[in-house]
């Protein structure tokens, strides 16, 4: 426990100092410095810390149909279900964290370890429990779910039921409806943070669910640490920690039955790729894969800079779209026009475009013969002399004054 204790600790400090000291209770004592890092078996020099990417589309385990996992602290001992480990309370306009919990081993960890370090850095601490119904007993669970959270000292405790549709198949509907529920319950809450149970095993089952899928580099990121509202403390702890967490404190997780169904790709890899991968490269594996998403997202986000500073010197405003500059694109390397091209058309249009239509696109810089336009999801690219023009898909060339069309 004390190392999940220190994981929340590190990812509350930033609003723990915003909170500031006049919202600390007196009573608590000082926490801790926080340990350096423990470095996992087989981890290389560099030891990089890692993140994770905006959507968590590719990262929920088949406990999609719950929320995020996590343990408690055990009778007795602060943080527990006989007592929350506070002995004085944070100011009521402190900042309100909020804990995804299941009632898994993982979101009960977290739970416990939330209510521990939240009140000793200023910070009020609650619980939201997203009830699916997508089994015949989720109420109930939901409901010993927010019991163990009120046993921890967790206030507010909400459940709120999440309405589950069909776009996109079962895990990414069950996905999408929970996020939606954690995200009225946070602005309902004025929650200055959501924390999510996601765990170093969760994230090397992502990179080769990623990795499978040929998302490319985006897919060796795995889950950000920070997403928005949205916190992962418990990237760096092994899910067989959260369980033995549960057990020191005498707390039972509950376990959601899909988490053993193979018909889910989550579980096949969980439960037969990567012990195959361990047993014949040897062990460390899930370590090794979560580094790689350090790893990957560090480069990402130097690569994310560096675009956002060339698209404010290479576009210009244009008809119903936005222009960029041809010769911009044509002199840097594929990989970042690549990144250019997807980058404009997402801030832009909202769009994602696949490989394909980037390279399709991107043919209009570097093999240009006067082709016709690029048709794409909801808008069209086309060359306009210097200028790449990206314009919604109803406007066609001809219709506005083509002076206004594309830039000078």
């Amino acid at each position: 426990m004390a190392d999940i204790r220190r994981a929340v600790r590190a990812s509350l400090a930033d609003l723990a100092s915003a909170a500031g000291p006049a919202l600390r209770p007196a009573t608590l004592p000082a926490a801790p410095p926080a340990a350096p890092p423990v470095r996992n078996a087989g981890d290389s020099a560099e030891d990089p810390r890692g993140s994770a990417g905006p959507r968590a589309a590719a990262d929920e385990s088949p406990a999609f149909l719950t929320g995020t996992p996590g343990e408690p602290e055990g009778p007795g001992e602060p943080g527990g279900p006989g007592e929350s480990g506070r002995t004085g309370e944070p100011a009521g306009g402190a900042p309100l964290v909020l804990v995804a919990l299941s009632g898994g081993a993982d979101s009960l960890a977290l739970a416990a370890a939330t209510a521990f370090e939240a009140p000793r850095a200023g910070l009020r601490a609650g619980a939201v429990i997203v009830d699916h119904g997508l089994q015949p007993d989720s109420a109930q669970v939901a409901e010993r779910a927010a019991e163990q959270a009120r046993q921890l000292g967790l206030d507010p405790v909400r459940v709120v039921r999440a309405e589950v549709g069909t776009a996109g198949g079962p895990e990414a509907a069950a996905r999408d409806a929970r996020y939606s529920a954690l995200d009225a319950a946070a602005s309902d809450a004025a929650a200055a943070a959501v924390l999510l149970a996601h765990t170093l095993d969760d994230q090397a089952e992502t990179v080769l669910l990623g990795l499978a899928r040929g998302s490319g580099a985006g897919s060796l990121q795995g889950m950000a640490p920070v997403a928005g509202r949205y916190r992962r403390p418990l990237l760096g702890i092994r899910r067989a920690d959260t369980r033995q967490a549960c057990l020191d404190q005498g707390l039972e997780p509950w376990d959601d039955p899909h988490n053993a169904d193979p018909a889910y790709a989550r579980v096949r890899v969980r439960d037969r790729v990567l012990p195959v991968l361990e047993a014949e490269l040897g062990p460390g594996v899930a370590e090794a894969l979560a580094r790689t998403a350090e790893q990957a997202r560090e480069d990402a986000e130097a690569f994310q800079h560096q675009i956002e500073e060339l698209v404010e010197d290479i576009c210009e405003p244009a008809e119903a779209g936005i222009a960029v500059s041809v010769s911009a694109l044509a002199a840097n390397p594929a990989a970042l026009r690549q990144r250019v091209i997807r980058y404009v058309v997402l801030a832009e249009f909202g769009v994602s475009l696949t490989r394909a239509h980037t390279l399709e696109v991107a043919r209009l810089v570097t093999d240009w013969h006067g082709q016709a336009p690029t048709h794409l999801p909801g808008l069209i690219a086309r060359r306009e002399g210097r200028w790449l023009v990206f314009s919604a898909a109803d406007l066609t060339p001809g219709t506005a004054d083509p002076a206004a069309s594309s830039p000078s």
